[in-house]
Order: C-alpha cells, then structure tokens, then sequence
C-alpha cells in the first residue's frame, strides 16, 4: 500500500506540472526553467550526501559500480542495435554528417558536473562527520518538485502531432525492447540479481536524478545504487555513440540516448545526427520520460 501511495505522489506530481503549465504566469515559468538544470545538480547532491549514510551497509560498493556499467553498456548498445535492425527491416538508410570536437568537449564538460554534484554530497557528509555533526535531506521530497518541474518542461516541449509517425515511433521501440534485450541477456551472466530487478533498472533510460531515489525508497540503497549509477553511466555512453556512431546511424544513437535525447543529448543530435532528426529526438526523450517513472517505480513495487 505504501508502494502504490509512493508511485501515485510521483506521477501526480508530473501530472500537475504538465496540467498547470499554461496556467502559471509566464514570468514564473521562466524562472522554474532556469531553476531546472541547477535543481537536478541540487538533488544529485542530495542523492549523494543519502547514499553516503548508507555506504557502510553496502557490501561491496565496487561490485556495485561494475554492475552499473555493464548493464549501462549492453543497455545502450542494446537500443543502439534493436533500433539499427527495426530501422533496416523498414528499408531506411544510413546518413552523413559531421561531427564537432569543440562540443564533444564541451558535453563532457557538462557530464563532469554531475559527478562533481555526486562528489560534492559525498565530502559534505564527510565533512559533517568529521565535526559530528548531523542533517536530514529529503530527497524524496525534493524529487517531487523536480518531478514537477519535468512536467512544466513536458508541457512546452515544441512537438508537433505530425512527428507521431511510425518511422519516429521506431526510436524509442527500439530503447524500449533493445534495453529489456539486453538485460535479458545479463541475467544469464550476473545470477545475484534477479531478472525482474533488472528489467527494473534498464527501465530508468538515463532518468538517473529520478531511478536512484525511487528504487531506494521502494526497494534498497543497494539496488538504488546501481540504478543510479547505471542511468549516469547510460548518459555517458549515449553522448560516446552520439559522437562516435550518430552521424552514420542517427535513429540508433538517439535510441540509445533514452530519455535524455530531449534534454541533455539534444545539442549532439542537432551537431552530429542533423536538424531534420530534431523530431525523432523530442519524440523519443518525451516518451520516455513519461514511461520511466511508471516502469521504474510500477517495477520496484512488485
């Protein structure tokens, strides 16, 4: 029962935000999307400073973070693949374009920020600790309003009803089954973790500043850990294959973005992949934003 009152707190949150966007003055909404990109980092922060609490209960953080990266490989180059065959056996082409090395650096440098934040929680912890000093942060709470906020963004995201197509709607199929494909797969070579669970955090598609908290509320620090870790690493891997694969195959690199191919990977798809695959990017990232919360916290309450 507390499942279900948890998972109904974070879609309605998303809900509202959605719903009440047009209704917020402008000047509002203006200022909760400058507040946004900051927020994420603010709760990143939290996340850390939360899971630093609970390290010494996890039993092999190293184990953790090798988990993490495996699924966030094969999950990516699972999407990257599913979405090359769905778009083969639909007779498109491969593209051209170029690539950017001024803002391969530049994404990384904005990729670095999020482990800074992550750093930044855990010295904070160590430094409260070291005074013997204590502080409570709900990250519960502030994913709420953070959810909230996605839901303005949502809301003003420019899609148009033409961009509903199959040829779009091939892009996020393709993260969808590619990511199930390949945890599919990981079960038979990691058997400590269950193949529901990790279903569960293949669910996640880069939505880390969202995974982390809901599977530790619903489940464990331990599996909220790797979904975490596993959603960053996914970003990381999306912008490598944006930069390195998407000028050639660009539906497949936007597939393997996940939910971030609307926000953070956007600037590469309109470098790398080109303005007229815009669309398949807003389309999939919006999507996918919606689903990941769903799955992810319908899947940790099970």
């Amino acid at each position: 029962m507390q499942s279900l009152w948890l998972i109904f707190q974070l879609l309605l949150c998303l809900a509202l935000g959605f719903a009440l966007a047009k209704r917020i003055p402008v000047s509002m909404i203006k200022i909760c999307f400058k507040l946004l990109p900051y927020f994420s980092y603010v709760l990143l922060i939290a996340i850390s400073f939360e899971f630093s609490q609970l390290v010494d209960e996890l039993q092999h953080p190293l184990q953790i973070l090798s988990t993490s990266i495996s699924i966030a490989f094969l999950t990516s180059l699972g999407a990257f693949a599913i979405c090359y065959l769905l778009f083969k056996w639909a007779g498109f082409l491969p593209s051209s374009g170029r690539v950017s090395l001024d803002l391969v650096i530049k994404s990384l440098v904005n990729m670095s920020y999020a482990f800074l934040a992550l750093a930044g929680g855990y010295f904070l912890h160590a430094g409260l600790s070291l005074f013997d000093l204590s502080l409570h942060i709900s990250t519960w709470h502030l994913l709420l309003v953070f959810m909230f906020f996605i839901g303005l963004d949502l809301a003003y995201s420019p899609l148009d009803r033409s961009w509903l197509n199959i040829k779009i709607l091939l892009v996020p199929i393709g993260c969808i089954f590619g990511s199930l494909f390949a945890v599919m797969l990981y079960s038979f070579w990691n058997t400590q973790i269950g193949l529901k669970d990790l279903i569960m955090l293949s669910q996640g598609y880069g939505f880390y500043s969202m995974s982390g908290v809901v599977v530790t509320e619903l489940r464990n620090a331990e599996l909220g850990s790797i979904a975490l870790m596993n959603d960053l690493f996914r970003e990381i891997f999306a912008i490598l294959l944006m930069y390195c694969m998407g000028w050639r195959y660009p539906r497949s690199a936007i597939s393997a973005a996940g939910a971030t191919a609307m926000d953070v990977t956007l600037p590469m798809v309109k470098q790398a992949c080109g303005h007229d695959f815009i669309p398949h990017a807003m389309v999939s990232g919006f999507i996918l934003s919606l689903l990941a919360p769903v799955m992810v916290s319908v899947l940790a309450a099970i």
